[in-house]
């Protein structure tokens, strides 16, 4: 069982328990409110108040150690920009007594990175849509150093993720208990409810039948290439229909077995789009350390030292490891020029 020896990964588990705890609260007061960002993606009050407490803890812990991180302030201009920090200030202040405005504005505006070999990256809300609707999203937190992702959190305050009895099995419907994953690596991938019950140690499954594994795809349409999804699960066999999920919960549903693979393919709208580094890189190294495969849709290892994207990897296939060479025999059998 993983002691979590090492401080930097007990510092790390805390902290995104902390930010669970303080994503349900805003969630429970401002559903329904967001800004639109120039990319017309939304962000949420709740993905500026724990990317502010994450980025204050994290200095004062590892002041050396730079933070990546998705948000900035520059939203939260004007008089209603203003207004809106004063409240995500107040949520903060109910975990960092001493967050104003203009701490809080410093705290978020802190993320930095500069080409640095170690720092941490966060994804404050993953799956935003999916926390405005009510559904599945996660706090992504992972400390990589020298490209490689080392510890990696992910806090998922609405999945329960409970026994595995047969693939697809798993209930994806919203749930007040949540689930919080980890993983050190060469230390394996563990699971733990939020309010701290068993820890147990997480292992994808072992199918290498396609015909009984299940695929998991993005929930938003226009997160993926839909129709090469429906080729590639045909190709391959699959019978089970897809589970379809907002953000990382896919690689913690992965990880614990509930599935066989993950697809993240390209939209053709978007073709020349690379993975954003706090979309995959806790989730990755929680799928790996539970005995999984990460690469790209052409099999190539996910290069984390291109700064904030992928840009040496296009799209992702995530897997049971078993199901590998199969899915990738059927992206390029079914892959349209």
């Amino acid at each position: 069982m993983s002691s979590l020896s090492r401080p930097e990964a007990r510092f790390a588990v805390d902290l995104v328990k902390q930010c669970c705890d303080l994503a349900v609260a805003v969630q429970s007061d401002t559903v329904g409110a967001f800004l639109e960002k120039e990319d017309r993606s939304p962000v949420t009050l709740a993905d500026f108040s724990v990317q502010a407490l994450v980025s204050h803890r994290l200095a004062e812990a590892f002041p050396e150690v730079p933070l990546m991180a998705e948000e900035s302030t520059s939203q939260l201009r004007g008089l209603e920009g203003e207004q809106l920090l004063e409240r995500v200030a107040g949520y903060v202040r109910e975990f960092e007594p001493s967050a104003n405005s203009e701490s809080v504005r410093r705290w978020i505006d802190r993320s930095q990175w500069h080409g640095d070999k170690s720092f941490w990256v966060l994804d404050p809300i993953d799956g935003t849509k999916g926390f405005l609707r009510g559904a599945q999203y996660v706090v992504a937190l992972a400390l990589v150093k020298n490209g490689v992702v080392d510890i990696a959190v992910l806090g998922c305050p609405r999945l329960d993720l409970t026994p595995v009895t047969a693939p697809g099995s798993i209930d994806t419907d919203p749930s007040e208990v949540g689930s919080l994953l980890f993983a050190v690596r060469g230390e394996g991938a563990w699971l733990t409810s939020l309010d701290g019950e068993a820890l147990v140690q997480l292992r994808v499954s072992d199918c290498e039948d396609p015909k009984h594994t299940v695929a998991l795809r993005s929930f938003e349409s226009g997160h993926t290439d839909g129709s090469w999804f429906e080729r590639v699960v045909k190709d391959m066999g699959i019978e089970n229909d897809p589970i379809l999920l907002d953000s990382q919960a896919k690689y913690a549903v992965l990880a614990g077995g509930y599935a066989g693979l993950h697809l993240r393919l390209i939209s053709p709208s978007t073709p020349d789009y690379r993975e954003k580094i706090w979309d995959v890189a806790a989730g990755a190294l929680i799928v790996e350390e539970a005995g999984g495969m990460v690469t790209d849709l052409a099999g190539k290892k996910l290069d984390f030292e291109t700064g904030y994207r992928l840009e040496n990897n296009q799209g992702i296939l995530a897997s049971n490891g078993k199901l590998h060479e199969k899915a990738l025999m059927s992206l390029q059998a079914t892959k349209q020029n």
